[in-house]
């Protein structure tokens, strides 16, 4: 069938083929190196206990059969490297089948671990990489071109990524509608980046124009994905730079990328294509099949978005094959941050000798510039941001946290900037308090070149030994 195969997008695919390799070897190095401390057996959410009260129909995956950390921990870097030898076009030099099967093995490592991540899992981006993933297994490789089903797929899932993410924004906050959430939004995202400071301190008629820019990237152009060329270039090409924004502004761990890696699938590059044979009737026959199964899936994604109750980042099947997406719904005014301290004292005081346990990404010490971190993904970082918006979000994990911490436990350590006791001399006591940040006036960080100034507000959780832990307030 010669509409089958869009031999024109051959440069596109192998670029969001080479793209989406990087981001699954991101993906897998988080695991790799978190994955101890927050569900491992001694984690804070352990794989074995969750596993004996989730059924394998409800969470598919290799780790209902067997968990142990050193089995979790060759499962994970064995997905570098395969995501490497992705990465590296290795599926180029095999078989059209061969090559489909290299591209399962990750998305099914992956969705394995997705499935057992519990809350540190729980991220649109994580199932928005398995739908893609799934997709990439389709895509082809050299031995055929681009099939044009297989296209129009990736575009309805940028499609869905991006207007989700603008129904929610208008039908939520009405600072969206307003057009003034980016007075607040650079200070209270989750993980500012090391440009969030300056973009805050943009004038209020920019933050103005930028969110009606962004309202419409989202309800708009999203809609010329599905236009002839070159127009779906065009609308493509503006979702990236409007990504690229984004990127600049924060620490969104994969989101953005992946996004631009989706909107490189749909622009047109030019070139003369390689000759290719035509698709077996085999793979003609798989790819049809899937496409119908997948449309067929988008029936709750849809209802979902035109519902007037639309929901965020939502899978609708284990498989995470078609998802729902979106983000910011609301926006705060006002950031909160955990900070937790440690005392080598024997009795708590309020005047001992408090030291503050400083973590990577989340703001912490006032003179602590915010670094890039994404796409990487630090899921303890951004969990403590979700902590200080109500403890609710802590009760699950955050004792498990301080126990390690006054156990002084490696693993939970790896992933802190910096530890303020010794190896060998743990606390006695942990504590967290709840403080307002905000960041400094530009009069202000010529002083102090501090860029945050916090106040405290109350105590987030009691001084707290190993015999007991609190619960957090």
């Amino acid at each position: 069938m010669e509409w089958f195969t869009a031999p024109d997008y051959w440069l596109s695919r192998l670029l969001f083929q080479r793209a989406l390799a990087v981001v699954y070897l991101v993906a897998f190095l988080g695991a790799a190196l978190q994955f101890r401390a927050l569900i491992g057996e001694r984690g804070m959410l352990p794989v074995p206990r969750y596993v004996e009260r989730v059924p394998l129909r409800y969470a598919p995956g290799v780790f209902h059969l067997h968990y142990s950390d050193r089995f979790f921990a060759g499962w994970a870097w064995a997905g570098c490297a395969v995501s490497a030898a992705l990465l590296a076009g290795l599926d180029s030099r095999l078989p059209l089948l061969a090559g489909m099967a290299l591209w399962l093995v990750p998305w099914a490592m992956y969705l394995s671990i997705v499935n057992v991540g519990q809350t540190w899992y729980a991220f649109g981006w994580e199932s928005l990489l398995l739908e893609v993933g799934f997709l990439a297994v389709f895509l082809g490789n050299d031995e055929v071109a681009p099939p044009v089903v297989v296209l129009f797929l990736l575009r309805w899932v940028l499609f869905r990524v991006e207007f989700g993410a603008g129904l929610i924004k208008m039908r939520g906050d009405p600072c969206w509608r307003e057009l003034t959430c980016l007075y607040h939004h650079h200070e209270t995202q989750p993980m500012p980046g090391p440009f969030s400071w300056f973009f805050h301190h943009l004038p209020r008629p920019l933050h103005r124009v930028e969110v009606a820019a962004n309202h419409v990237t989202q309800l708009v152009v999203p809609v010329l994905l599905f236009t002839p060329q070159p127009i779906a270039t065009a609308a493509a090409s503006l979702m990236i730079v409007t990504q690229l924004w984004l990127i600049l502004s924060g620490n969104f761990s994969w989101l953005n990328w992946i996004t631009v890696v989706l909107a490189l699938s749909a622009v047109d590059f030019g070139g003369t294509p390689p000759d290719t044979p035509s698709a077996p009737i085999w793979y003609e026959s798989v790819v049809l099949a899937v496409a119908a199964l997948l449309l067929g899936l988008s029936y709750r994604p849809v209802r979902n978005m035109l519902s007037r109750r639309q929901v965020m980042n939502r899978s609708f099947d284990p498989l995470h094959l078609v998802n729902t997406y979106g983000a910011f719904g609301s926006v705060s005014r006002v950031r909160y941050e955990v900070v937790v301290e440690g005392t080598a004292d024997d009795v708590p005081r309020e005047d001992s000798d408090w030291r503050e346990y400083e973590f990577k990404g989340k703001p912490g010490d006032p003179r602590h510039w915010p670094r890039q971190f994404a796409p990487y993904h630090l899921r303890l970082d951004w969990l403590m941001w979700f902590a200080a918006l109500s403890p609710a979000y802590a009760t699950p994990w955050f004792g498990g946290l301080v126990e390690r911490l006054l156990d002084n436990d490696h693993d939970t350590l790896r992933l802190l900037r910096r530890s303020p006791f010794p190896a060998d001399a743990p606390p006695r006591y942990v504590r967290a308090r709840l403080f307002r940040y905000r960041y400094t006036t530009w009069r202000e960080w010529r002083e102090t070149r501090a860029c945050w100034e916090r106040t405290y507000v109350r105590e987030y959780l009691p001084p707290t030994r190993l015999a007991g832990v609190a619960r957090i307030s």
